[in-house]
């Protein structure tokens, strides 16, 4: 749901979009036809869009619009998420409209404008743009400018808005000088830094599930909660895109951004409302009660990893270092896991174990919260030499929902103890239709709701957290990768981070029934 419309929860949310024209600098890439076409084509089925409404891609290759339409109504037959009604796509087809141009040339936003003007009056879009910035991260402040040069991006009388893609930034240095170089151009409102995993229902259900049931939100602290375990792993290598995470690794591709957005969800205090500044202000403050690891907490705090050949799904993968465009003796990190704690009153003493990587054993994404077992005097003369922990697991992909985990009586004469589920899962309870991820994201910001994105100061305190541990890393070059197999759950060192405090990792048995003690 919207949650800046979610103040009166019985309003219904199925108004159709603000007239726009939404213009996507890098429309021959992978995500203009994997995710933003078929996810503007869900709105469309929703009847989410209005009818005062087009698109217009950008991008260098030579094309005319016919052209752009014909190779848009291929890619959606292959890449929808649902089927695709003809009638439907011939009226978002007749939407579709194309520019060819350099993005650093001023040429082409003159040209941009004059098609805006154009399609304007075709549309009647009202002089309302989103610009999408599906392009590669040294083109973010180049096309800022240029819009800005050209008077596309001042609003007078109507909105002009614009989505930035990840990496913001490689690291706090850069991030700042970005979002200072942007802020000459636009205002803090017309910027939508955007994290697809907050496009994610089970994301967004994090703050219905706290804030909405008296149930949890009384024990959502460090009286009750032993700790919090957040994983994201992929089962898939680099895919080709060995140059990009070379610049990057596990810790700026996934950690700071994506990690870090779940952590705040799960750790931040109730906002005052659901307006976008007052969750934003409130996942700033978690942001910045994270306790800052000193050089010696980075080596015993930390943990890095680089897959090895290996055996993913039963398919031979090669190491990372073999890669295309990968560095023979590459020091790029493929997996990660990290401890860290927040010092404020209703976390105190509670660790967030947080992991992701590449080629691991299974795809899942999940935040497992752990509550602290109760005393067990009463048990001493029973059969039940341990209790069961109680898990809640919120289950962000691939198959979302969330479930409980607690003890109950085994039936018999004895007493013993057993491990029982509720499980919950969105496709059981709702029959949702499949979906990108970035469906809501993009109506958001359509109706100017910004809550999902990212604020300048979210971004800068995120990369203040990992700035120690890259900058440890990199003085430290790692002598001992790879260090995992791939079709593995990572490097032993990970599973020695929680054991060395008496825990462990939930791991690919527990995907199906929770980890037994």
């Amino acid at each position: 749901m919207t949650f800046a419309k979610a103040n009166n929860l019985n309003q219904l949310l199925d108004q159709p979009a603000n007239p726009c024209v939404v213009v996507i600098f890098g429309a021959a890439g992978d995500l203009t036809k994997r995710k933003l076409i078929p996810a503007l084509y869900n709105l469309a089925r929703s009847n989410l869009l209005p009818e005062e409404f087009a698109i217009v891609g950008v991008t260098r290759a030579p094309m005319s619009s016919e052209d752009f339409r014909i190779q848009m109504s291929r890619d959606i037959e292959k890449f929808s998420t649902n089927d695709v009604d003809p009638q439907l796509w011939q009226w978002f087809e007749k939407r579709l409209y194309y520019l060819a141009g350099d993005f650093q040339d001023t040429d082409t936003y003159s040209r941009l404008k004059e098609l805006l003007m154009q399609v304007d009056q075709e549309r009647d879009t009202q002089g309302n743009y989103l610009y999408y910035l599906a392009t590669a991260p040294q083109f973010f402040c180049d096309i800022i400018w240029q819009l800005g040069s050209v008077g596309l991006a001042q609003e007078d009388g109507y909105w002009r808005r614009v989505i930035i893609e990840k990496p913001f930034g490689q690291d706090l240095e850069s991030a700042r000088a970005l979002n200072k170089n942007i802020s000459t151009i636009l205002k803090e409102s017309q910027i939508y830094r955007i994290d697809h995993y907050l496009g994610k229902e089970t994301v967004q259900n994090i703050l219905v599930f706290r804030f909405g049931n008296g149930l949890f939100e009384p024990i959502w602290n460090h009286h009750y909660i032993d700790h919090v375990q957040i994983t994201a792993a992929e089962t898939v290598g680099v895919e080709g895109r060995g140059g990009y995470y070379e610049g990057a690794g596990a810790i700026r591709d996934m950690v700071q951004n994506h990690l870090f957005q779940l952590l705040a969800l799960v750790a931040m205090e109730p906002p005052v409302s659901f307006e976008a500044d007052a969750v934003r202000d409130e996942k700033s403050k978690v942001l910045k009660a994270i306790q800052p690891l000193t050089p010696q907490d980075v080596l015993t705090h930390t943990v890095r990893g680089q897959y090895g050949e290996g055996i993913v799904k039963g398919q031979h993968i090669p190491n990372y270092r073999s890669e295309p465009r990968v560095a023979p003796d590459s020091g790029t990190e493929t997996f990660t896991a990290l401890k860290l704690t927040i010092d404020n009153w209703r976390w105190a003493d509670v660790p967030f174990y947080l992991r992701t990587g590449k080629s691991l054993a299974q795809r899942v994404t999940e935040i497992t919260i752990q509550f602290k077992r109760v005393p067990t005097l009463l048990f001493n003369k029973t059969s039940i030499d341990q209790l069961v922990p109680n898990f809640l697991v919120i289950r962000i992909q691939p198959n979302e929902g969330i479930s409980l985990q607690f003890g109950a009586k085994v039936p018999g004469p004895t007493v013993r103890m057993g491990a029982v589920d509720m499980d919950f899962a969105y496709t059981d309870y709702f029959n949702s239709a499949p979906s990108t991820g970035y469906e809501t994201l993009l109506y958001d910001c359509m109706i100017g709701d910004a809550t999902l994105f990212q604020r300048a100061d979210n971004v800068e305190l995120g990369w203040k957290v990992v700035s120690p541990i890259l900058d440890v890393w990199k003085a430290l070059p790692p002598r001992n990768f790879p260090n995992y197999a791939a079709g593995t759950w990572g490097p032993k060192e990970a599973d020695e981070l929680l054991q060395h405090d008496g825990r462990q990792w939930r791991t690919s048995a527990d995907l199906s029934a929770p980890v037994k003690d």
